[in-house]
């Protein structure tokens, strides 16, 4: 027995590998994979350059006037991955840095901005068999979705592996700093107003501290197995 078009909602907290996780599984069991993360760093990135956001301060009035004019972030299959564009710039790289992690909290608690991102997944994820990561897929974008995941894992573990990300990416900081940055974004995301960070009542939680890629992997499968009734095993790649 195949597994059905079914809608996959990974939620967790900061570097605990949801959108490595959410690639892998896409890749494994032939789901698509949408960044909604990578969609909040889309639009803090586009308010950046546009000179919306310094000093730590939003001008919101005037970043709304970008995704009200229909800001085309988009996502292309490409080299055998999901990558977000802004028009016809690949921008993956440009929203995985320091400066853009610093701003996207504050920025994805904005309703405007979150009610922009929820319309662009909707209707990306329309045709179903999609698996998509980030703080509220499985409370709020997809509450009715047909498996939910929350990851967690030890927070200096989770900076550590963000600190590594960080140092191969040639960013200069501090692993104390990092590990600041995640507790306040961690702080920010679970108590805003609009769509906290929390675990949904049916999600089943995936805590890998000590786990490998390939761990968490087999995990998804037995999961799959057992809420599906997935009779074959693929041939798992990682």
């Amino acid at each position: 027995m195949s597994i059905p078009d079914i809608i996959i909602a990974v939620d967790g907290y900061s570097s605990t590998g949801k959108s490595t996780f959410a690639k892998l599984v896409a890749k494994e069991f032939g789901f698509l994979y949408l960044d909604s993360g990578a969609m909040y760093r889309g639009v803090t990135l586009a308010g950046m350059e546009a000179g919306f956001m310094a000093d730590g301060k939003i001008d919101e009035e005037k970043l709304k006037t970008i995704t009200d004019a229909g800001l085309d972030l988009h996502f292309r299959w490409e080299d055998g991955a999901t990558k977000l564009y802004l028009g016809e710039r690949c921008i993956e790289s440009e929203i995985r840095g320091w400066a853009v992690s610093g701003y996207v909290s504050p920025v994805s608690a904005i309703p405007f901005v979150r009610n922009f991102v929820d319309d662009k997944l909707h209707a990306f994820a329309r045709n179903g068999r999609v698996i998509m990561d980030g703080r509220d897929i499985g409370t709020t974008v997809f509450p009715n979705a047909e498996l939910k995941i929350f990851m967690t894992a030890d927070e200096l573990v989770r900076a550590q592996r963000r600190y590594d990300e960080l140092q191969l990416k040639g960013e200069k900081t501090t692993l104390e700093e990092v590990q600041a940055n995640l507790r306040d974004r961690d702080y920010r995301d679970s108590h805003r107003p609009t769509s906290p960070l929390r675990q949904a009542a049916d999600a089943y939680v995936l805590d890998n501290t000590y786990m490998t890629l390939h761990e968490e992997v087999v995990w998804m499968l037995g999961l799959l197995q057992g809420k599906f009734g997935l009779l074959e095993s693929p041939g798992l790649s990682c």
